[in-house]
């Protein structure tokens, strides 16, 4: 196949684009059998292994991406599957992924402020991915134009385009030919550039996908018909909202409007004071599918001609009159296959109809909005579940949005922020009684059916945020290098209303007990006891093991005491913080 073919080929079946390279995995058993693991690695075509540095890696990783991304619509899957959620595997293909650009714009975001510290002006990349991301920069820059408008089918399909032949084509040159081994120059501020850029591409799809309920979609599908994309919208999801909250684009004004209009909708579960994945739906009785409209059979001369001349391979009609396409099709390809076996004499009637059977069968199935678990299932973060991971990323999400409004000192909506957060949390299972969660509430579980209780306990990816988001509301803070203490999200009912002792094992792997006063609390950090003790003013007493104590006026660890805590020096014996509360 030419590089042009590879790309053409995606689009004629873009749930068939991964061949198996058997001929490449004997050269890496090979290489490994006489260099060990490392065989396994990327070699140029000098057979060297192929060294790169943090910055290709990131470009790599960032214009792979670029080359799948269709303006107002997200990331094309037609290589990988969704960004988060497994439920909806069955969108491969014909799915566009906003959740997955989302992130994206929060990754490059993170990127371009670490371009931002650096007095690099130029970095040596391999001469192919140079060759990338000239191409891509050349797509996005010929066609910025149109992001003074709406997008049009036309022009959304040129720039798909060359981004996806821009990919195609370095993905090829890799496969067929390797690394040349051979370094350019690129200029950070070429890079910037097309961050830059990148963001104003970006920033105009999230506002073109925000919905009329002010909640935002999480994946879209496309139609390719010649010169043309066009575009369709899946229902709301939970991890849509989850994603473009995190993604750092919105205001805080508009992050509450998002928090607010999920509150509102179809997505929160009273019963659980929580919010599911996906709203429920009237799926419909089995024997109302597959059922062709009469008028669609009576318009079309080659149904017509089959039924007349009984034949069943395409269509047959039952004892009641109704119709209905073979049973034995399993998807739109069963129906190809079976339009290419008809005897010869239809075959003028299926060059001409071709098109429109298709139609007719996607209008009866509408196969192409079949997302897999998510609209089909009643369990297993299906419709009407909860899933508790999600929650817990919306909750993280939400800590972010707030400290952004805390950070901007908008006194009118941190309040309505907090409420949020809070009753985020209370919904989470750890705050519940037995009997509503259906289970010990500090036990991690998958999901909670409609009607049930948790289900499928296990350590989930849930965990992770709590920890994190935890650590929000406790207010530990890096910062270059230096660990600060900002607890504004701690609520006062956290503090001890009495004298307790708290437990702890130390460095030296000793079981440790310190007493806690009222108006108090304590936790660790890399194993140091960090004790809040409220105050009217801010002021950090390190105590050492050495018996030694220092006193820091404000809320900021000094570095050399951040980097003893980093390290584990087993040097600070605990850590005093007052705070104003």
């Amino acid at each position: 196949m030419t590089m042009r073919e590879i790309y053409d080929e995606i689009l004629k079946d873009s749930k068939n684009t991964i061949d198996y390279d058997h001929q490449n995995e004997l050269l890496i058993d090979q290489r490994k059998k006489e260099i060990g693991i490392d065989g396994s690695l990327v070699f140029n075509n000098k057979s060297e292994i192929h060294h790169v540095n943090f910055i290709e890696k990131i470009l790599a990783t960032l214009l792979s991406k670029i080359s799948n991304f269709v303006p107002e619509g997200g990331i094309w899957m037609n290589t990988q599957r969704p960004e988060w959620n497994d439920a909806n595997n069955a969108l491969v293909g014909n799915g566009i992924s906003m959740v997955t650009l989302y992130y994206l714009r929060r990754f490059i975001d993170f990127f371009n402020s670490l371009l931002e510290k650096t007095d690099l002006i130029s970095v040596e990349i391999s001469s192919e991915l140079n060759k990338f991301f000239n191409d891509i920069s050349f797509a996005l820059n010929e066609n910025k134009k149109v992001l003074d408008l709406s997008i049009s089918d036309l022009d959304r399909k040129k720039i798909v385009d060359l981004l996806g032949k821009a990919g195609s084509n370095y993905r090829d040159s890799i496969y067929d030919n390797s690394f040349s081994g051979m370094k350019s120059a690129i200029g950070i501020k070429e890079i910037k550039e097309l961050l830059q850029l990148l963001l104003n591409y970006i920033d105009h799809s999230i506002d073109s996908n925000k919905r009329s309920d002010k909640l935002y979609h999480a994946y879209n599908l496309l139609t390719i018909e010649n010169d043309k994309i066009s575009l369709s919208n899946l229902p709301e999801m939970l991890e849509g909202q989850v994603a473009v909250l995190s993604s750092g684009y919105l205001s805080s004004e508009e992050n509450l409007e998002v928090l607010d209009a999920l509150k509102s909708s179809k997505l929160f579960r009273n019963d659980q004071y929580s919010y599911i994945l996906y709203p429920n739906k009237n799926l419909g009785l089995f024997l109302n599918r597959n059922n062709i409209p009469s008028s669609k059979v009576n318009e079309s001369k080659l149904l017509k001609k089959l039924l007349n001349d009984g034949n069943n391979q395409i269509v047959s009609q039952d004892c009641e009159g109704a119709y209905h396409f073979n049973c034995d099709f399993n998807n739109a390809n069963g129906l190809i296959s079976e339009l290419n076996l008809l005897p010869k004499k239809y075959n003028e009637l299926v060059n001409n109809e071709y098109n429109s059977i298709l139609e007719i069968f996607e209008d009866v199935f509408n196969h192409k909005e079949f997302t897999g678990r998510s609209g089909t299932f009643f369990g297993y973060e299906g419709l009407g579940s909860i899933y508790w991971h999600m929650v817990s990323k919306l909750s993280l999400a939400v800590l972010e949005t707030t400290k952004k409004a805390i950070s901007e000192k908008d006194s009118n909506i941190i309040g309505r922020f907090f409420d949020h957060y809070f009753e985020i949390l209370e919904g989470i299972g750890v705050n519940k009684s037995p009997k509503l969660y259906g289970a010990f509430p500090t036990d991690p579980y998958s999901h909670t059916p409609e009607g049930k209780g948790a289900q499928q306990p296990g350590m989930t990816g849930q965990v992770k945020e709590d920890v994190i988001s935890r650590f929000g509301e406790l207010g530990v803070e890096v910062s270059n290098g230096t660990i600060s203490f900002n607890p504004e999200m701690l609520r006062n009912q956290e503090f001890l209303t009495k004298n307790e002792t708290f437990r702890y094992v130390n460095l030296s792997k000793e079981n440790i007990e310190i007493d806690v006063n009222k108006n108090s609390l304590c936790f660790t950090y890399c194993q140091v006891p960090i004790i809040y003790t409220k105050s009217s003013s801010k002021k950090i007493t390190i105590d050492f093991i050495d018996g030694r104590s220092v006193s820091i006026q404000g809320n900021e660890l000094d570095i050399d005491s951040s980097r003893s805590l980093f390290d584990r020096e087993n040097i600070i014996k605990k850590i005093n913080v007052s705070v104003i509360k």
